[in-house]
């Protein structure tokens, strides 16, 4: 098959891959953008919980170069937020080519260029699958941090579960599970929330949490923010976690402990371990509403769930908030600098965006939204000078 020449390649359509689109587009800079779904951002658009809202002020969440809009409310639902996109996406005249699923991308030292290699995701079960090539001086992984749902492996027994296991991102409300016994795996945000809609829709629910986690309001998550503008990272860290414990309280008897080391913000920063914003799930575990189990499971049998501290639990339904992993590289070769085995970036905050020979990323410095904007400003005026030379 003929391969295409382009100046720059963008893989990933999420909201990283279309802030990198804008800003190209802003600098004339001609690109591609492959999305392997069937549209932009589908995190937002196919894999999100009905009631999910923006953790953060609008501010710290939007796209270069287009404000979201004064009318929308401080913290914009899924649905505000997708008519965000949607504008974003139509202003700036983002056309991804969907469907595209990336096999193989190298480097050609021989010819100075990326090499990409991609099926349409139509064909990937068929036997013999249509290859497309192209072939680009510039790749911007934008594939982000939410790439590749995952379900731990090694749960003995997980295969004879009788009641439903979806990953969180399968799920969008309770309503089916009014009066069952739902357990939900993980106490990050999303599983956080999750057992909170549960819990509205009357489901009987449990919420696992082994880890020691930090919990903020989202009043204390602006401060945060902005005080972070000025001051160091410990500073505001001691700060946001006295304010945590005056609101919170003692959550020990619940089964919830604190870090006792890292604040909320170092965590973030080392391990991309997002604090847990509140926005209603602890009343209910102090209610009674929502039980914290503090074990990992040990294995399940049919309908019994059996844990590390030797209790077992009956459940209709199991639901894995148990995030995400990257498979970039499995299709990304030649690169020994720029990311990590897990899809990350070697290079630390602020330089971890630009790579060797022409490979960028954006989107994954564990900053969110707001990181995914300067990675974009960033890469693209460094492509554009590269251009000019």
């Amino acid at each position: 098959m003929a391969e295409e020449e382009h100046i720059a390649i963008i893989v990933g359509a999420g909201p990283s891959g279309l802030a990198t689109a804008a800003y190209f587009e802003h600098l004339k800079i001609p690109y591609t953008l492959l999305e392997r779904e069937d549209c932009f951002a589908s995190i937002w658009t196919k894999y999100s919980y009905d009631r999910v809202h923006l953790h953060l002020p609008k501010q710290f969440c939007e796209l270069p170069l287009m404000p979201i809009p004064a009318s929308f409310p401080t913290y914009l639902s899924r649905k505000e937020f997708i008519h965000y996109l949607n504008d974003y996406v139509s202003h700036f005249k983002i056309t991804p080519i969907y469907g595209r699923l990336v096999e193989r991308a190298w480097y050609d030292e021989a010819v100075g260029k990326w090499k990409v290699k991609a099926i349409r995701d139509g064909d990937r079960d068929q036997v013999v699958a249509v290859q497309e090539h192209w072939a680009c001086r510039f790749l911007v992984v934008a594939t982000g941090e939410t790439c590749d749902a995952t379900i731990p492996a090694d749960i003995e027994g997980l295969d004879s579960f009788v009641g439903k296991v979806l990953h969180s991102t399968k799920y969008k409300n309770g309503e089916e599970f009014k009066d069952k016994n739902v357990l939900v795996v993980g106490s990050g945000n999303s599983g956080t929330e999750i057992a909170l809609d549960l819990a509205n829709y009357g489901a009987k629910t449990s919420i696992l949490v082994r880890s020691p986690i930090h919990i903020l309001s989202r009043r204390m998550t602006y401060m945060a923010l902005v005080l972070l503008k000025y001051l160091p990272v410990e500073w505001v860290d001691f700060m946001v976690t006295i304010m945590s414990k005056a609101v919170f309280g003692d959550l020990t008897n619940y089964g919830i402990q604190r870090p006792k080391e890292d604040g909320p913000f170092t965590m973030k920063i080392k391990y991309g371990k997002y604090p847990v914003i509140d926005v209603g799930t602890f009343h209910k575990i102090k209610s009674g509403e929502i039980q914290v189990l503090p074990a990992g499971i040990k294995s399940i049998r049919g309908d019994t769930v059996a844990f590390e501290d030797g209790k077992e639990y009956s459940f209709d339904a199991i639901v894995f908030a148990t995030g995400f992993k990257r498979s970039t590289k499995e299709w990304l070769k030649g690169d020994d600098y720029l990311l990590n085995d897990d899809g990350l970036p070697k290079p630390n905050f602020p330089n971890h965006w630009k790579g060797k020979n022409g490979l960028y990323c954006a989107g994954l410095s564990r900053r969110g939204l707001y990181g995914s904007s300067m990675d974009a400003e960033k890469i693209a005026n460094d492509i554009k000078a590269l251009i000019l030379k």
